[in-house]
């Protein structure tokens, strides 16, 4: 889907919003020159806090160690109910490319995916319903460390964050360079799969690797688990019903030539939209593993890692919800409502498996291809699209005024 944003549209973007975009913006580059992966999200941590203080907004802090949630009130609270803005925190480990003035200052580490921005929009989303509370109700902000990998989202909610801070509903938006900047995707179900990693450790005999009769190879049992395990999707499932493995890494032997190792150890990852099929497809690696091993005389163990990530599957009356609220933003053109799932992961199903919800995809990329904002996530050269702040803090009032409707 490949739009251009109308005039008429741009100016549904109300003028105190857009009167954020340069301070707003600051923020977001702050925080891209001062990463912080997992739970290290401290530059992010106290410039959030900072800015709440300054702006009078009641917040706690420490949730999930780097994580922090804000609490607006509306002008009245008649209906008693709460909803949550969640925005992710964390970088990535990756060497930024020179491409840029506000390039990270923390060599290897690299916001890569656009998390500065949605920190930056959630604090922008911060500023304007605190002096615009315009709603009947409570607004969580949850700003979230550990996204990347790490499951904060499943820790905040292991410290009492539905406890402490209960909503009816929970709602995420991603940046995304591959839409173009003034649309906006989504789809009620799936849109994000769930995400499995495991671990393998094959135990063979090692030896002189002129005498491979009197070893138990464990780096020939290990590439016949690899191919094994690639007929899984093809002849145990659905070809209608997604699925990916993938092998990652294979580590065996020290560098010697002459020498056949004891053990090989792989890793990779499995993602899935079904839990039957997850379910499945989690059993039947762990079997094939043990049982190629043994038909050479080896052993093998494979643990899957217990921080898998849950399918992030939208709500269908809040996609509708939310759908509408794109399209009087972006018009109607613009919003696509059945967009293709992705294989990748996001912790915020954790979220929208205990409330209602729904996650957005708001697009970035410019007319050049070559620009920052059309770079793949997780890449060296990306930068999230700060013309897109208005657009997304807009989208963020909006669906707090309509979720929230103050009574006239």
């Amino acid at each position: 889907m490949r739009a251009v944003i109308h005039n008429s549209y741009m100016s549904t973007i109300r003028n105190s919003i857009a009167a954020l975009e340069d301070e707003i913006t600051g923020y977001r580059r702050a925080l891209h020159e001062n990463p912080g992966t997992a739970y290290e999200e401290f530059f992010a941590s106290d410039l959030v806090a900072e800015k709440l203080t300054e702006w009078g907004i009641t917040f706690e802090r420490g949730i999930a160690q780097t994580g922090i949630v804000a609490t607006i009130k509306g002008q009245t609270n008649k209906s008693g109910r709460a909803i949550a803005l969640r925005a992710d925190m964390d970088a990535l480990d990756i060497v930024e490319a020179e491409n840029k003035d506000h390039r990270s200052k923390i060599e290897g580490k690299m916001h890569g995916c656009g998390h500065d921005g949605h920190t930056a929009c959630l604090l922008g989303a911060a500023k304007y319903l605190s002096e615009n509370n315009a709603f009947d109700g409570t607004v969580h902000l949850i700003f979230q460390p550990a996204e990347e990998g790490h499951g904060g989202a499943y820790k905040m909610l292991d410290e009492g964050l539905l406890s402490k801070f209960p909503f009816d509903a929970v709602f995420a938006l991603h940046n995304w360079p591959s839409l173009p900047k003034g649309t906006i995707a989504l789809r009620s179900g799936p849109i994000m799969a769930a995400a499995d990693r495991f671990d393998i450790t094959i135990k063979g005999a090692g030896g002189h690797a002129a005498y491979p009769e009197r070893c138990l190879d464990p780096i020939i049992i290990g590439s016949h688990i690899v191919q094994a395990l690639q007929t899984l999707i093809s002849r145990s499932i659905d070809p209608q019903q997604p699925a990916v493995i993938s092998i990652t890494n294979f580590h065996a032997g020290t560098g010697a030539f002459n020498v056949i190792p004891d053990e090989a150890h792989l890793n990779g990852t499995l993602r899935s939209f079904d839990p039957k099929i997850r379910q499945k497809l989690t059993e039947r690696i762990t079997q094939i593993c043990e049982d190629t091993a043994k038909l050479y005389g080896a052993t093998a163990e494979c643990v899957f890692d217990e921080g898998g990530y849950d399918p992030t599957i939208n709500s269908e009356e809040e996609s509708t919800f939310c759908a509408e609220i794109a399209r009087s933003i972006v018009g109607a053109d613009n919003v696509n409502e059945s967009i293709n799932p992705s294989m990748g992961a996001e912790d915020f199903g954790a979220m929208l498996a205990q409330r209602p919800g729904c996650y957005i995809w708001m697009g970035q990329g410019e007319a050049d291809p070559q620009s920052n904002h059309n770079q793949g996530l997780h890449t060296p050269r990306y930068d999230f699209n700060d013309s897109i702040i208005p657009q997304a803090i807009e989208y963020w009032a909006r669906v707090v005024e309509r979720y929230l409707p103050l009574e006239r």
